[in-house]
């Protein structure tokens, strides 16, 4: 298990690198980052979340599970859907659990990148499993959910954390 990053750790704000080599040291770090999204009862980690500052996220939602490694993200149904949305990065200082909020993302995305191996892969998703993806790419960029939640939602949030 990693430990997760809280909001206020520099690795959470800055653009993660790509990721050079696909070795048995991705691999392993992949299957951490499972045990450490599972032991948190999380449905997504992103590498900066445990402050490895790389390319790469695990994800299970309803069922299904899987890995992107240098993903890239593209909008196929910019329709918003606003739903309530947290992250294991953001908790609340009283219950050590995450804060959530109303968030809008796009309906439907396709993330291409690759596997642990380096085979290419594309997943496309609707729902709550596009969600997901969007969170962890923002992840990727240096993006919080609560960077798209009004000013005073998100000050609202910030100030219940640690």
């Amino acid at each position: 298990m990693r430990e997760i990053r809280y909001l206020g750790d520099p690795v959470l704000r800055t653009a993660a690198e790509p990721v050079t080599e696909f070795d048995r040291e991705l691999r392993r770090l992949i299957d951490e980052m499972f045990a450490t999204m599972y032991l948190a009862s999380g449905v997504g980690l992103a590498g900066p979340q445990i402050g490895v500052p790389k390319r790469l996220f695990v994800y299970e939602i309803t069922n299904r599970k899987g890995h992107v490694v240098n993903p890239e993200l593209i909008i196929d149904d910019p329709d918003e859907v606003v739903e309530e949305e947290g992250c294991l990065s953001v908790p609340g200082r009283e219950t050590g659990k995450p804060l959530y909020a109303p968030t809008p993302r796009a309906a439907g995305v396709t993330v291409r990148g690759f596997d642990q191996l380096g085979r290419p892969l594309a997943i496309t998703a609707r729902g709550m499993l596009a969600r997901c993806f969007q969170h962890e790419f923002d992840h990727l960029e240096g993006r919080l959910y609560v960077d798209r939640l009004p000013r005073d939602t998100a000050r609202k949030i910030m100030l219940q954390t640690p």
